[in-house]
């Protein structure tokens, strides 16, 4: 097992904890007697997640307020987190946008990048010798399977996850033999705020039922791969479809394929 006993003093940092996967990361450690540093912008839902999981069971649950995306708010975060006995780090705050890189918001892309891959890779190089020191703990990072394939008008976002997925399982092989273990979760669909928030509104209407999965299974999963010290976990039937098309069919067949059907779920 690569996942240490809680004890009263340690921590597990989930980011993008307010909501989703996040979320339902946090309950699923704090449900195995794991206190956590809960990471988000928004600090109501932080605050009433914290709430209900210390009540529900009977741990420790700190909020930090932060957006990740922000350069000056992550390193003070960092420093703050550095001072803090941390047994597992649960990498899972990013978005998505969807359409022609060209049209698409600038900025928004600039933000993109530096949530979902800048600050992934600051708070891993920040928090990650402080485990290694300790030769005991667990590092979860919430990928895609969208980074195993091109997918046209969904550049930025595919081009991140790749490099999060790359990370995650590189690091699984560095880490072998230090007592620290690097798990990634590389969902496919799942039910939650990310197709709201990433205004891709029509992909709930034209993906049928069985091609999702929920947030909690999704969690559940992940955390039980992390727990056994596995590479990658890719929880549901049509994410594990997407892995294996992702990184053996031609690219010259998923290009149009992607292209005509990310375009179409705008």
């Amino acid at each position: 097992m690569s996942l240490p006993t809680p004890t009263p003093d340690s921590r597990i940092v989930v980011t993008g904890a307010s909501s989703g996967i996040g979320e339902a990361l946090a309950e699923s450690f704090a449900r195995r007697g794991y206190s956590l540093i809960l990471v988000a912008r928004r600090e109501d839902r932080l605050r009433a997640l914290a709430e209900r999981l210390a009540g529900r069971y009977v741990v420790q649950v700190d909020v930090e307020p932060c957006d990740l995306a922000d350069a000056t708010q992550r390193a003070e975060l960092i420093r703050r987190l550095s001072n803090v006995e941390v047994s597992g780090l649960c990498l899972n705050a990013g978005f998505a946008t969807y359409g022609s890189i060209v049209e698409l918001d600038a900025d928004r892309e600039r933000e993109q990048v530096e949530l979902n891959v800048v600050a992934v890779h600051d708070i891993l190089v920040g928090l990650l010798p402080a485990l290694v020191a300790r030769g005991s703990g667990v590092v979860l990072v919430t990928g895609s399977t969208a980074g195993n394939q091109p997918s046209p008008n969904n550049a930025t976002y595919a081009a991140s996850k790749a490099f999060a997925n790359a990370l995650s399982e590189s690091l699984h092989g560095e880490l072998a033999g230090t007592g620290v273990t690097c798990t990634l979760l590389a969902p496919g669909p799942v039910r939650t705020e990310f197709a709201e928030v990433s205004n891709l509104g029509a992909i709930e209407q034209r993906l049928p039922g069985f091609a999702w999965v929920t947030a909690e299974a999704a969690a559940e999963a992940a955390v039980r791969g992390a727990a056994a010290g596995r590479r990658r976990v890719v929880p549901g039937a049509t994410a594990k479809l997407q892995d294996f098309g992702g990184k053996y069919a031609p690219r010259t067949i998923l290009n149009p394929i992607l292209r005509k059907a990310y375009g179409d779920l705008r």
